[in-house]
């Protein structure tokens, strides 16, 4: 099959990787020549190049390009393109992007590989990187049975775990576990940055560990991705925000009343609860 791959950062780089070594034929597309001559280079696509018009041999087209860019990249794409191409996405919003391109394009579903790393580009793409991750699909009302296949078959070739939903849905999940921690983490490193003392600080800073890296991680990555997803998924992140400052609330009030049996059982809740997330 012919697969072409618009935008090759992290996702799209990875998918390229991947599709190869399953015997597909990747045309990729970047508005850098420089990331294209890379992507050959590296063995992630089989040609590429800054212009769309190389995916109309496409049978299916993956749009990797950040979030803010899906839409517009894809008025432009679909000019290319003859109408049997199937068209899915891997951006971590899937509500407006469902919203504006499933009328324009009868074969188009909305999906998100739940995989990545805090680096980007196509230097940070690596093979194997859906193995074992979710990878969501969004599909409507309308979209073609034949789309959906063709789709869930080289979703599952990658070894990723397939989920469907709709998609304002998957917006108000990932707004829970992947959008509300971004914000979250930005916090805490704010608030470490904070500290007026500054031999305080630097304390902090030698002492840091393991526990910090983990909650600080996401926190202080691509700060471009961080804005794209609260305005993208705005009201659902609010609404995240909204619970999560209510637990706070909750847990500060505990440790101002020295209410530690309670504070106890809280944490113990916690602590049953979050193999349910995490493995």
């Amino acid at each position: 099959m012919k697969i072409g791959i618009l935008g090759l950062g992290l996702i799209g780089g990875s998918l390229g990787y991947d599709l190869r070594s399953l015997g597909h034929h990747v045309l990729g597309v970047s508005r850098r020549s420089s990331t294209c001559a890379r992507a050959i280079a590296l063995g992630s696509v089989d040609a590429a190049s800054v212009d769309m018009s190389l995916l109309a041999a496409a049978d299916v087209v993956f749009i990797c390009t950040p979030i803010a860019l899906i839409v517009p990249q894809f008025q432009q794409l679909i000019t290319h393109l003859p109408v049997t191409t199937v068209i899915t996405d891997v951006g971590s919003v899937k509500a407006p992007i469902v919203e504006a391109i499933a009328p324009l394009w009868s074969n188009f579903i909305g999906g998100h590989p739940m995989a990545g790393t805090t680096d980007s580009g196509i230097e940070a793409a690596q093979r194997d990187l859906f193995v074992g991750k979710p990878y969501v699909l969004t599909p409507d009302a309308t979209t073609p049975k034949t789309a959906m296949t063709i789709v869930e078959e080289i979703v599952r070739s990658l070894g990723a775990n397939l989920y469907y939903c709709q998609p304002e849905q998957h917006d108000r999940a990932v707004s829970l576990i992947s959008h509300l921690p971004v914000i979250v983490s930005a916090a805490l490193i704010a608030t470490c940055m904070g500290e007026t003392d500054s031999q305080v600080l630097q304390l902090a800073q030698n002492l840091a560990s393991s526990g910090f890296r983990d909650t600080s991680r996401v926190g202080g990555g691509n700060p471009e991705l961080g804005v794209m997803m609260a305005q993208y998924n705005r009201q659902a992140l609010l609404n995240s925000l909204a619970q999560y400052r209510q637990n706070l609330d909750e847990l500060t009030n505990l440790i101002v009343q020295s209410d530690w049996a309670d504070l106890e059982l809280k944490l113990q809740a916690n602590g049953k609860a979050r193999p349910k997330f995490v493995e």
